[in-house]
């Protein structure tokens, strides 16, 4: 799968900003097929960043959603604010 294939887009809410700021992680909306690995991968290679872990949860409006940890030698923040997020 391309990368464009697996993440849809990035998840803007209250919740998602705050680990944006705090945690430096940044919420996708995937591909329901998608796994970790390909999520990782396609993070890595749409935004040239290292990803240090990816949690994946489906919400109970059915999408799946990837909870992305940077390193610490990326921030979210700038990640966000390429992406127009904040």
């Amino acid at each position: 799968m391309q990368y464009y294939d697996v993440i849809f887009h990035p998840l803007i809410s209250e919740k998602a900003v705050s680990m944006i700021e705090t945690e430096n992680k940044i919420v996708f909306v995937v591909n329901p097929k998608a796994t970790k690995p390909e999520v990782k991968k396609a993070v890595e290679d749409a935004y040239k960043v290292k990803v240090d872990n990816v949690n994946i949860l489906v919400d109970t409006k059915g999408q799946k959603r990837a909870i992305v940890k940077l390193n610490k030698q990326f921030k979210a923040s700038e990640l966000s604010s390429k992406l127009g997020m904040v």
